[in-house]
């Protein structure tokens, strides 16, 4: 596959380039539909450039291409409530409005980096909607899962790792297990 400058293979083949979780869900994932195992692919990139912004910009890939995965908290009745919202590089999750009544919180809060990356077992900048606790939520903008005029088919995202990203259809993704595609939880 062509995305940007950089060389993909597929993620199976190399699980030193995904966190331990990321690589169980995909490894199952893979087992029960064998597809999966040739379309998600996995790049290994300089730490330092994990960040969309940056990543974007090094590899010449489209804006659009990445998919940024936050993880975002509310309580309702002393229980805590939490998701993963996967959302466009060009967007933001509307945490404010959808989330919020996705959870059924009066507030929701983007979980701080420290809880985030001891709760996912991933790092931060790498986190990942693949292997997240089954506690949480996985909420993916409807438009992740459609072909974007300027980025195609597929979506970068984390790989639960800084050192490496995934590629795969958008489409895909949204058929991930516990993946919910939400119409509106992006704004832009």
């Amino acid at each position: 596959m062509s995305l940007g400058t950089l060389t993909w293979t597929r993620a199976l083949d190399h699980p030193d380039l995904l966190a331990p979780t990321t690589l169980a869900t995909i490894t199952a994932w893979a087992d029960d539909d064998p597809s999966v195992a040739d379309a998600v692919l996995v790049t290994e990139i300089d730490p330092d450039l994990a960040d969309t912004a940056t990543l974007t910009e090094s590899f010449a890939l489209p804006p659009a291409a990445s998919a940024n995965c936050v993880l975002v908290a509310g309580r309702r009745e002393g229980e805590e409530r939490v998701a993963a919202c996967v959302v466009r590089a060009t967007t933001r999750a509307d945490v404010n409005n959808a989330v919020k009544r996705l959870l059924d919180v009066r507030k929701a809060s983007f979980l701080a980096m420290d809880r985030a990356v001891e709760e996912s077992g991933m790092e931060y900048g790498g986190i990942t909607p693949l292997g997240l606790p089954a506690r949480y939520r996985v909420l993916v903008d409807a438009r992740v899962a459609l072909d974007d005029p300027s980025a195609g088919p597929t979506v970068v995202i984390g790989s639960g790792v800084r050192r490496s990203k995934i590629a795969l259809p958008g489409a895909l993704l949204a058929r991930a297990p516990g993946v919910e595609v939400i119409e509106g939880l992006a704004l832009g």
